[in-house]
């Protein structure tokens, strides 16, 4: 390549934005093959001038290029004949291979003058006949300085090979466009019909018009082709030192306008998923107040059920009292141990029971209800898959983690949110907070007998102080109406006192349980909503950083456009 003064201050300039561009890329967090496309960037630099062949199997690379070199170089045949990209440069040795660290590129030279300061490049087909081809051919497009697009007159520009162009374009290649088997035209009118088929079919993709050459490989082998003559004098001007030299600098900025379009559509991506990810945190938020909400109406009506219990037990101690402390009964009055069984049977009957029942079912419930909330939760966040463009990137990493971070709290809060475990806090609770009623009753018991047990010690006691004493020895007979109006409020009071205790326990652990979801919920979100807040500062300087880049590359493009005018 001719350096010149303003070349070399041209490719001082270029270097320095790629190794930024790199570093910006590295930075953000890129996918490694973006990355990599900047360092072959930088390489391209200082490599030979890249010509490269594109087309599909059939549209007959390998004739074509052996017929431009005017010599039997490449394999021909009916089928893909090339399974690698080979890259011809001129050498003493002909058909000497040459292996290169990419095991599917070998380099091939040829006694080829014409190929002096100029590695051809001959790539698989682009239909995807066999899909290793594609991708060989499709890496290797961004490492091109010129491309020779090759099509074939029977059937030009098919829609794989727009779909290549789109590629080329993007990646802001020259390209020149050639429609082989020319021959196969019989008049001037479809030749003509041909090349302006092809012309607006590139036009369209590319968005300018390339030249479009029209050659038969057949008839350059078997003597000459006017084709090939317009072709090869294009080349010989395209090829020039200045020329090849604007090309040459051009290739890598039409990479790195690609790599940081690329890289704005993952900044994008990435501030939307923000955003969503956003949405979902406060929507995390609602439902945890839905689920609290939930809870608290739940609770109320699980207390409602104790509170009609305690009151059928009422209705039935205030009968035992106005059946037995009366005149009529004074024989059973004189025998305190059978009114206390009685009382047992008759008053207090299956009041225990039916609060052991009544709190197995808070239980069922309390667990069920924080099994849906956790469940929810790991809903809302299964759904949050990452878009593509910001796949295999650091952010979609960090971002994954955690996530699934969060869901791992869910899963594990679904596994130890046990009805063993909140019976287990339920029991000492409630045998702390009877205790504190009752004094030291039932101590040390469980869940599934202590509630019963305590229920049952604290009727009877509280009825039995009542009881207790009323013998008819000690017995005033003018006070048993007195006796009767005691008993029926100190009833009134220590029933009040037990279904206060009772739903004090309750919601005393309800609210215990609802604190710790909370907190456990908030710490295992709280690095999430950090990640956000960082990510979006970060995403905003990136936004910044790659505009200024973007403007460098432009400047650099504009300057080069105008080499050697």
């Amino acid at each position: 390549m001719l350096v010149s003064s303003p070349v070399q201050h041209l490719l001082s300039r270029e270097r320095e934005l790629l190794g930024d561009l790199q570093a910006f890329l590295e930075a953000q967090g890129a996918p490694p093959e973006v990355v990599e496309h900047a360092r072959t960037a930088t390489r391209m630099l200082d490599e030979a001038f890249l010509l490269v062949v594109v087309g599909e199997f059939n549209a007959g690379k390998s004739s074509f290029v052996n017929a431009l070199l005017g010599a039997q170089v490449l394999p021909e045949g009916v089928t893909p004949t090339t399974d690698r990209i080979y890259v011809l440069v001129h050498g003493e040795t002909p058909g000497q291979l040459e292996p290169t660290r990419d095991p599917f590129v070998s380099r091939l030279t040829h006694p080829l003058p014409s190929l002096e300061g100029v590695a051809l490049v001959d790539t698989p087909g682009t239909n995807a006949i066999i899909r290793q081809h594609q991708a060989l051919t499709e890496g290797f497009l961004p490492r091109a300085d010129l491309v020779l697009f090759l099509t074939s007159a029977d059937r030009p520009f098919t829609e794989s090979e727009r779909q290549f162009l789109t590629l080329a374009a993007r990646w802001g290649r020259s390209v020149v466009m050639v429609v082989n088997k020319a021959d196969l035209l019989e008049t001037p009118e479809q030749a003509e019909q041909v090349r302006a088929f092809v012309e607006t079919g590139a036009r369209g993709v590319l968005g300018l018009n390339p030249p479009v050459f029209l050659v038969s490989a057949r008839r350059e082998q078997r003597g000459g082709d006017a084709g090939f003559a317009a072709l090869r004098g294009a080349l010989r001007e395209r090829l020039s030192e200045t020329e090849r030299a604007r090309l040459k600098l051009a290739s890598p900025l039409g990479t790195a306008a690609e790599l940081l379009s690329g890289e704005a559509q993952r900044t994008e991506a990435a501030r939307a998923t923000l955003h969503e990810d956003l949405r979902v945190l406060r929507e995390l938020e609602q439902q945890r107040e839905r689920h609290r909400e939930a809870t608290r109406g739940e609770l109320d009506a699980q207390l409602g059920r104790v509170g009609r219990l305690l009151s059928e037990f009422e209705v039935r101690a205030d009968k035992f009292i106005d059946d037995k402390l009366r005149f009529g009964n004074l024989r059973g009055l004189m025998n305190s141990r059978d009114l206390e069984e009685q009382f047992r049977r008759e008053a207090v009957a299956e009041l225990p029971e039916a609060i052991e029942r009544q709190f197995g079912a808070m239980i069922d419930r309390f667990v069920e209800t924080n099994l849906h909330f956790w469940e929810d939760v790991q809903t809302l966040l299964i759904r949050r898959q990452p878009s593509g463009e910001v796949a295999r990137t650091r952010f979609s990493y960090d971002r994954g983690a955690l996530l699934e971070g969060i869901a791992g709290s869910a899963r594990e809060q679904l596994s130890a949110t046990t009805e063993h475990h909140l019976a287990r806090q339920f029991s000492q609770d409630a045998e702390d907070a009877m205790k504190g009623v009752i004094g030291s009753l039932a101590g040390g018991v469980g869940i599934g007998a202590g509630v019963g047990a305590l229920i049952g010690a604290t009727a009877f006691d509280f009825t039995g102080g009542i009881l207790a004493g009323l013998t008819l020895g000690s017995l005033g007979l003018l006070l048993l109406p007195g006796k009767r109006t005691q008993a029926h409020r100190q009833l009134r009071q220590r029933v009040a006192e037990l279904r206060e205790a009772l739903e004090r326990i309750v919601r005393r652990e309800y609210e215990q349980e609802q604190e710790r979801a909370d907190a456990r919920l908030s710490e295992a979100t709280l690095p999430f909503t950090r990640f956000t807040e960082q990510q979006r500062e970060q995403l905003s300087g990136a936004a910044e950083r790659s505009a200024e880049l973007r403007a460098r590359v432009e400047a650099l493009q504009t300057e080069v456009a105008r080499l050697g005018a």
